[in-house]
């Protein structure tokens, strides 16, 4: 689980490259789940959990940068 503090500091870039990881990290999640071979259930929580607080320091930062 990725601290909202560590994500504060990285750059745009790594943030949407972190995004990406995690995006392609949660597909992997489903198709385990879908095949019975997930292992640990609760890191689809917590991947979830990751993007969304990615998307929201986005956010934050698009708006920012628009005022």
């Amino acid at each position: 689980m990725t601290k909202a503090s560590d994500l504060r500091a990285k750059s745009d870039d790594q943030l949407g490259e972190e995004l990406g990881n995690l995006k392609r990290e949660a597909f992997n999640l489903r198709f385990q789940a879908a095949t019975s071979q997930l292992e640990k259930s609760s890191r689809v929580k917590e991947v979830r959990r990751d993007i969304a607080r990615i998307k929201t320091l986005q956010t934050e930062r698009s708006r920012s940068d628009a005022k």
